[in-house]
């Protein structure tokens, strides 16, 4: 299937998702490599002590939740043969899996 044969409205819906995509992967790089919530993230979710000494965490998951979700969209905005698409949505799973992962693994 290439990006031809849809209707505008299944590609717009495939560029914001690729878009909020980009906006996790760079919030959890952020948040990952600062080891700092941004402010509004702090006050808007109440975070409790221990949440908010987590940052790696949940930066790093978010990162790869990202990073799977950019994945998994590619083969519906740029056209490949069967097999590369089946490949990238393998990937994808194996980053959203990572990610539940590192959720639960990291723990500073």
């Amino acid at each position: 299937m290439s990006a031809g044969d849809r209707d505008l409205v299944s590609i717009a819906l495939s560029l914001v998702t690729v878009v909020l995509g980009l906006v996790v992967v760079i919030l959890g790089l952020r948040v990952a490599v600062t080891r700092r919530f941004p402010a509004a993230w702090v006050r808007g979710g109440r975070l409790t002590a221990s949440q908010r000494s987590q940052p790696v965490r949940r930066g790093g998951f978010l990162a790869l939740l990202g990073a799977g979700l950019l994945i998994q969209q590619a083969p519906f905005l740029i056209p490949v043969p069967l097999a590369v698409g089946r490949a990238l949505f393998a990937a994808a799973l194996l980053l959203v899996m990572s990610a539940l992962g590192w959720s639960f693994l990291v723990r500073r």
